[in-house]
């Protein structure tokens, strides 16, 4: 049996504690902060232990964080799975969730007067730090999404199958602002809004009757003709520059109807081809 593996990088306050209980409720065998010059005999002595394991690093580790690369690399060709989640979070949510535990970053200087000067400082020098493992990893933006979200975020992604890439759908409110997790951004706010119409309003763009409603408005199937049209001219092109993961967000106003719906068309459009995932930020929350 092939040692299954997912690897948590991110920033700091992004919650990366809440995605390592999600995975031990799963089943994992999880250790947090492992020193990268450990992550290969760490494995080594699991494969005769376990058949899943989750393992989390910081910039507690930075001197040795550029090695994590090329240890996955030998890993995979050791027939080791691995999936790779980078957490992250706008510096206005990590500023207020260091505020409000009283907690210290990791980098910041004890000795500055400025103590919120500093905290900023800190998290800038951290993406700069963390900017390698961010790239060609699954990255989940903890900004205004719940623990609870996170954690079915964190268990769809390991239930599904292993693949060469993996398309992430997800629907948002452009009033609650863009997802910093996305790939590529469609704004459909110019499409027709069911939310004018009193008995749509408190529907979802995943009930019939607004999928009715939106098969009556030929833009809205342009738009989703396009949108097809052009993640289908890039996604292999993507695959062979060995991307896993991409990220597709589709914004409305209130992220209750319009993106919803498209969301869940394209899913479905897509699923054949590649393996598919689908989020709606604003109700998930509810």
């Amino acid at each position: 049996m092939k040692l299954e593996m997912v690897l948590i990088t991110g920033m700091s306050g992004s919650g990366k504690s809440v995605a390592l209980h999600a995975l031990e409720d799963a089943g994992y065998f999880c250790v947090d902060n492992l020193p990268p010059e450990l992550l290969k005999a760490f494995v080594a002595l699991q494969q005769h232990r376990a058949d899943k394991v989750a393992i989390a690093m910081d910039v507690r580790s930075a001197a040795s964080l550029p090695l994590v690369p090329e240890e996955l690399a030998t890993l995979r060709t050791q027939g080791v799975v691995i999936k790779s989640l980078f957490l992250d979070a706008t510096t206005d949510t990590l500023v207020r969730r260091y505020s409000e535990t009283r907690r210290r970053h990791p980098l910041s200087r004890s000795n500055n007067p400025d103590q919120q000067h500093a905290l900023v400082e800190a998290i800038e020098l951290e993406r700069e730090l963390l900017a390698d493992l961010r790239e060609n990893t699954h990255v989940i933006d903890t900004s205004i999404i719940r623990s609870s979200q996170l954690q079915g975020y964190i268990k769809s992604l390991i239930s599904s199958p292993t693949a060469q890439l993996t398309l992430v759908f997800e629907s948002f409110a452009f009033k609650r602002g863009i997802p910093v997790d996305a790939d590529y951004v469609f704004d459909v706010r110019m499409l027709p809004n069911p939310y004018y119409e009193t008995s749509l309003r408190a529907l979802t763009g995943r009930d019939e009757p607004v999928a009715a409603y939106f098969h009556q408005h030929e833009e809205v199937t342009r738009m989703e003709r396009q949108i097809q049209e052009f993640l289908d001219s890039w996604l292999d092109t993507l695959a062979r520059d060995h991307r896993s993961y991409v990220t597709v967000a589709i914004g409305c106003t209130g992220g209750q109807h319009r993106s919803v719906y498209l969301v869940e068309r394209l899913a479905i459009f897509f699923r054949h081809a590649w393996t598919t995932l689908k989020r709606h930020r604003e109700l998930d929350a509810t």
